[in-house]
């Protein structure tokens, strides 16, 4: 039996097709289990999933970039839009001291506000040392007192009538509610988040673009075998479909790895910034937990959608100019 006859045989429609009680019987993954209708490029597909795996790759860490950007932002606006900083000044440090107790004692009597808490004298001065130098700061200086409140929101929607209780206890007091700090990282933090996914965004277009060229490759390598098909009655959606589940199976497999090696990534960049503090003082940590792994398993479900889809769109619409 000659090639053409095998194809025919195979890809025929049903009704033409003998031994229909086979079929009847037959497993419903047996198509899954079948040779594709358009052979892969070299061992495996291995070209175009090593290229799904790559692309799988950045997609998972753009989307990391975004989870992390997230959770952290949220983390440190949460802490600025809770609390507040209070500044006493004075002439000599027995003043400061004096007002430091009048302020404190009026903080607690607040309603709303759930910790006072006053930075000690030498970390407050060693907040100088930039400016200043190491070693620089003496009892000359009047560092001014440092006092970090929490409060509820209906404290902070009246720091002016708490302002002036304060300022009459003690005139050196100046509230800071952050709220400039609180405004820039919420843009940054934005504007990162929007980094993040327009990255994951373009990633998913190279992917889309990568399908629709194999797809019309494979169908100008076999162009004699779509022809027989359509000559045996196979329809433009049977064809379409071949060629969608042969996509689907080439981006799960490489879209699985490419998540794989990230997830390994970020798991080895996470020990090494932790051996080396830098996780600590610099670089946000990743927290492996369900939720995140999670999240990345959504990196092979959408690449194997948009590969699919591209590469189904492609052929229908090749097979409608072509026949």
């Amino acid at each position: 039996m000659t090639d053409d006859s095998l194809i025919a045989e195979r890809y025929a429609p049903e009704e033409q097709q003998e031994h229909a009680e086979d079929r009847a019987i037959a497993s419903p993954f047996k198509r899954l289990r079948s040779e594709p209708l358009l052979p892969e490029a070299g061992a495996g597909g291995a070209p175009l999933t090593a290229v799904i795996g790559v692309i799988s790759f950045l997609a998972a860490l753009s989307l990391t970039a975004f989870l992390v950007i997230a959770s952290v932002a949220g983390e440190w606006t949460l802490a600025l839009q809770t609390s507040f900083t209070v500044q006493i000044k004075g002439t000599n440090a027995e003043a400061i001291a004096a007002d430091t107790d009048e302020v404190v004692r009026i903080l607690n009597s607040q309603t709303g506000v759930s910790e006072v808490n006053v930075v000690d004298a030498s970390e407050a001065a060693k907040l100088l040392e930039p400016w200043l130098g190491k070693g620089n700061i003496g009892d000359y200086l009047n560092v001014p007192a440092i006092v970090e409140v929490r409060a509820d929101e209906n404290v902070r929607n009246d720091l002016e009538l708490l302002q002036s209780r304060l300022t009459a206890a003690a005139p050196g007091a100046i509230i800071d509610d952050h709220g400039e700090w609180h405004a820039r990282l919420a843009a940054a933090a934005r504007s990162g988040q929007l980094l993040a996914f327009g990255v994951f965004a373009l990633i998913l277009g190279a992917a889309c673009a990568i399908a629709i060229f194999a797809a019309r490759a494979g169908l100008a390598a076999n162009e004699k075998i779509v022809s027989l098909l359509h000559l045996v009655g196979a329809t433009d959606q049977f064809i379409a479909n071949e060629v969608q589940r042969r996509f689907v199976i080439l981006g799960l497999r490489g879209s699985l790895a490419g998540v794989g090696a990230a997830l390994i990534t970020l798991l080895l960049a996470g020990i090494a910034a932790q051996t080396s503090r830098g996780e600590r003082f610099f670089l946000p940590g990743v927290n492996f937990d369900g939720w995140f792994v999670l999240y990345l398993m959504t990196v092979p479900i959408t690449i194997c959608l948009v590969t699919a889809i591209s590469a189904r769109l492609t052929v229908l619409q090749a097979l409608k100019a072509s026949y």
